[in-house]
C-alpha cells in the first residue's frame, strides 16, 4: 500500500485536481491519499489557507465577512463546476465556510486553528464527492474518525504516540480514502493544526501508522535538488538520499519539506518518493533509510539560509569560568529563547539563533541583562548571518573534504566566521555573512558538482 499526499499547488484548480486523480487512479496501491487545501493558481493569487486566516481575523475583529465568503466559496464551487458536480453535493462545502464564525471556540488560537485546518478539510470532501461522481469509489476519512489525536499548542501541535496503534486499525478496502492533511483533534474533540507544511506530516504519520510500503509526496518540482534552482542555474537533482541527508539539508532551506514533517515516516522506516504532479511518470527523489542509500559523490547537496542572528562574547579565560554558560542559559531561559547553536573557543562564544523567533525588544532586555550578569569584555549582536549546510554520506568516509571547501572559499575571498562539522561527519555547518551566503553556495556546488563523480 502507499501513501499518497498531495500540495496546494497540485490542487489549485479542476485541471490541477483532475491530474491528481489521473495518478490516483493509475496505481491501485495509492490507496490512502493526503490533500492540502487549494493553493495558488497563478503569481498573485492567495492560497485558500490564507484566506481562511483573513476570515478568522476578521471575526474576532467583528468586521463584515461577506466578501471573505465569496472568496471562499468561489474556490470550491470553480473546482466542482469544472467536474459537473451536482449543486446538492456542494452545498454541504459552502454551508461549513458560513457557518464557521458560528461556532463555539475554547479560545482565539483554538478558532484560527479551526478555520485554517478548513482549507484541508473542505477540499478532501471536495475530492470524494468529486472522485465517487466520476465512479471512483472514494471515502472521507476526518482525522477524527482516523484516530489523529494532538496534544501542544492550537496552532503548533503535535501526534499523540497512542494513534499509531488506533491508526493501523483503519479498514483499506477497494475504495480509496481521502484524508486531510495539517490537523488532528485533541482529547477535548477541538481541532488542533500542525506547523505549515503539515499536510507533509498527516502524510507522514499514516504511512507509519499503517505500515505503508512507500510514501508519495507529489509536489511541484521534479525532484530535490542539490541546490536551490533559484542560486544555481541548472542544479543536478538527487536521484536518492538518506532520511538524515534531508533533515540536515532541510534546516538550511531545502524548501520540499518542512524541517520535522517526515519523522514519522523515519521512524517507520518507510522510504519516501518526492515526485512532480505535473510529470508523474518521471522517477523523483527517492528518500531512503542510511542503510539503503547509494553515492557517486562526497556531497549530496548544499543549501543556505539567512535567518539566523548570532550574539557574540568574549570574555579571557571564559573557558576557565564555571558557571557561565549556566547563567548566560539561565537569561535565555527567562525570555523564553532556544538557540540553535553554541561553539565556543578558549575566550569566546557564539550563540547562533533563528531570529523568527526573536523580537527587537527580547533582543535589547536579553542582551542588557547578559551584559549586567556576565560583564563580556566584548559583546556584539550579528544581524547579517547566514548558515550553509554542506551534506552528504559519502563525506563520512573520505579525508579532506572540509579543507577542499575552506579552500574554494578562500580563493573567492569569501570569510568564514563559524565551522561545526557534527560527529557523524556527513554534514558540515558554515557562518557567513548574508551577503555572502549565495556566493558561498555557488562556489562550494561548483567545485563538487562541476566536475564528473569524485570516487570515495
Amino acid at each position: 500500500m502507499k501513501i499518497v499526499k498531495f500540495g496546494g499547488t497540485s490542487l489549485a484548480s479542476g485541471p490541477q485536481l483532475e491530474k491528481v486523480i489521473n495518478i490516483i487512479k493509475s496505481d491501485p496501491e495509492r490507496q490512502v491519499v493526503v490533500v492540502s487545501a487549494p493553493g495558488k493558481r497563478f503569481a498573485n493569487d492567495i492560497k485558500v489557507t490564507d484566506l481562511l486566516i483573513t476570515y478568522a481575523n476578521k471575526v474576532l475583529a467583528h468586521e463584515d465577512l461577506t466578501e471573505i465568503q465569496k472568496l471562499l466559496t468561489a474556490r470550491y464551487t470553480e473546482i466542482a463546476e469544472y467536474f459537473d458536480l451536482p449543486t446538492d453535493q456542494v452545498a454541504p462545502i459552502v454551508d461549513h465556510i458560513l457557518n464557521l464564525p458560528k461556532q463555539q471556540y475554547p479560545s482565539h488560537e483554538f478558532l484560527l486553528a479551526a478555520f485554517k485546518a478548513h482549507g484541508e478539510r473542505l477540499n478532501a470532501m471536495l475530492t470524494a464527492k468529486i472522485m465517487t461522481h466520476m465512479g471512483i469509489p472514494a471515502r472521507f476519512l476526518n482525522p477524527d474518525e482516523a484516530s489523529i489525536t494532538v496534544e501542544g499548542s492550537p496552532n503548533d501541535a503535535t501526534i499523540s504516540e497512542e494513534s499509531y496503534d488506533k491508526l493501523n486499525q483503519i479498514e483499506v478496502g477497494n475504495e480509496r480514502i481521502i484524508v486531510p492533511g495539517f490537523f488532528g483533534y485533541t482529547n477535548q474533540h477541538e481541532i488542533a493544526t500542525f506547523a505549515r507544511g503539515g499536510s507533509d506530516i498527516t502524510g507522514a504519520i499514516l504511512a507509519r501508522g499503517l505500515h505503508a510500503d512507500l510514501y508519495e509526496n507529489f509536489t511541484d518540482v521534479d525532484a530535490i535538488y542539490s541546490a536551490n534552482p533559484a542560486v544555481v542555474d541548472h542544479a543536478f537533482p538527487i536521484d536518492q538520499m538518506s532520511y538524515v541527508e534531508l533533515r540536515e539539508l532541510s534546516y538550511a532551506g531545502f524548501s520540499v519539506f518542512q524541517n520535522e514533517a517526515i519523522i514519522p515516516a523515519i521512524q517507520g522506516q518507510i522510504p519516501i518518493n518526492v515526485k512532480n504532479t505535473n510529470h508523474p511518470d518521471r522517477p523523483g527523489t527517492m528518500i531512503v533509510p542510511k542503510k539503503d542509500a547509494l553515492y557517486n559523490r562526497p556531497i549530496t547537496g548544499v543549501a543556505g539560509s539567512s535567518r539566523f542572528s548570532a550574539l557574540y562574547l568574549h570574555r579571557y579565560l571564559l573557558n576557565k569560568e564555571t558557571g557561565f554558560t549556566l547563567k548566560l542559559l539561565q537569561i535565555f531561559y527567562k525570555y523564553g529563547v532556544s538557540y540553535e547553536h553554541m561553539p565556543s573557543g578558549i575566550d569566546d562564544l557564539t550563540v547562533i539563533f533563528d531570529k523568527s523567533h526573536l523580537t527587537e525588544t527580547t533582543i535589547s532586555k536579553m542582551c542588557a541583562e547578559i551584559k549586567e550578569a556576565l560583564h563580556p569584555d566584548q559583546m556584539e549582536w550579528i544581524d547579517n548571518y547566514a548558515i550553509i549546510m554542506v551534506v552528504g554520506e559519502g563525506m563520512r568516509g573520505r579525508v579532506g573534504t572540509l579543507d577542499h571547501i575552506l579552500h574554494s572559499l578562500a580563493i573567492k575571498n569569501i570569510g568564514v566566521r563559524m565551522i561545526n562539522q557534527g560527529a557523524s561527519r556527513i554534514s558540515i555547518m558554515i557562518g557567513v555573512n548574508k551577503e555572502l551566503a549565495n556566493p558561498a553556495i555557488k562556489q562550494i556546488y561548483h567545485e563538487f558538482f562541476q566536475t564528473e563523480p569524485m570516487s570515495l
